[in-house]
Order: structure tokens, then sequence, then C-alpha cells
């Protein structure tokens, strides 16, 4: 239970930032012993691994707090995010090897399509919400969302390592966080096209 707890908190916080968790994983699993990795995942403790994660993390983190490439930067992260996702899942609950994944057909693949699924679920969350908090705010509140994500996904990461069992209070929150982003954002197009209509139907 905790191990799945613990994948999910680790795919929750890939969909907010990739490189956040791979770091934490990785980090954690080469100077402490809070999260032992199976053999297939030990490559994510590499030095050279955690230095190119870091590296991307900068990268990441720049282009996320300036208004439109955040944008442009959410649809490029489309794939990365799951990604890091269904391997941080996978290498949290260690029930699944990069050797299984090659092997289709062998081996258990729910860790790692539950971790893509939960953290392109949050990544969906954030793209959807960032143009929508840019148009209100003028482009102003990118720089400080942005900082919140990160901060949630350090946040998620560690506690998914560490007090895995407080998950089951945090993740519904964003649950809720989802569904008031998904209301505020059908309020916004039905309020374009109202306008729109209006237009149309003007002197």
């Amino acid at each position: 239970m905790l191990e799945v707890l613990t994948g999910t908190g680790l795919a929750s916080a890939a969909g907010l930032n990739a490189y956040v968790p791979l770091l934490a994983v990785g980090l954690l699993a080469r100077y402490t012993d809070l999260l032992p990795l199976s053999s297939g995942w030990q490559w994510l403790e590499h030095p050279v691994v955690l230095a190119v994660f870091g590296l991307l993390l900068v990268v990441e983190i720049v282009a996320d707090k300036i208004p439109a490439v955040d944008s442009i930067n959410d649809l490029l992260q489309t794939f990365v995010r799951p990604a890091s996702g269904g391997v941080t899942f996978g290498a949290g609950v260690s029930a699944v090897t990069p050797g299984d994944i090659a092997a289709a057909g062998e081996g258990p693949w729910w860790p790692v399509l539950s971790g893509i699924l939960i953290a392109l679920a949050f990544h969906g969350l954030k793209a959807l919400a960032r143009p929508v908090l840019n148009t209100v705010t003028v482009g102003v509140g990118a720089p400080v969302a942005s900082t919140a994500e990160d901060i949630a996904s350090v946040v998620l990461a560690l506690l998914a390592v560490v007090v895995p069992i407080l998950l089951l209070v945090i993740l519904p929150l964003f649950a809720v966080l989802a569904v008031a982003v998904w209301r505020a954002r059908r309020r916004r197009g039905g309020g374009r096209r109202a306008g729109e209509q209006a237009g149309l139907t003007g002197p």
C-alpha cells in the first residue's frame, strides 16, 4: 500500500515538473537509505544522470516562468512529464524494471502505466490552468504560479518517499483544485462565446 502511495506521489510530482521527482529519486537513492532502488532502476542515481536531470530542471524552471513560453513548454512536456511519471512510479514501487518494459508482455506493466496516466492528469491540469491565469493576470501571475507548482512538486516528491500516508489528504485537495480550474475554464469559454455572439448580432 505504501509503495503504491509512493509511486502515486512521485508521478503526481512529475505532472507538475518532470525533473523534480527524477532528481529526488536519484538523490535519495544515492545518498540515503530512504528509497533503495532495484537493480533495474539504479541508473537513476548515477552522477552523470543526476547532472543531466539538474540541467534540464534549470531549463524547465526558467522556461516555465515566462508568459507564452510557458505554454510552449507545456506542449513539449506533454510527452516528457508522463514518461517521468511512469519511470518514477516504477522506481518507487520497484515492481517493474526497464527490462520488463523492453520485453512487451513480460513483467507487471501496471506501475509504469499508472504513473504515465497520473502524471498526464496533473500535466493536463497545469497546462489548462496556465493560459487562464496568464489572461487574467496579463502574464504577471506566470512566475508566481510556476514557483508554486515547483514547490508543490518538491513537497509531493519528498512526502511520497518520507511520509506517503499524507498523500491520502493532499491528493484529494488537488482533485478539488482540478474541478475548480475546469469550471473556471468553462466559464471563460462560455463568456468568450457569448461576447462573440453579441458582436455578431449587434448593430
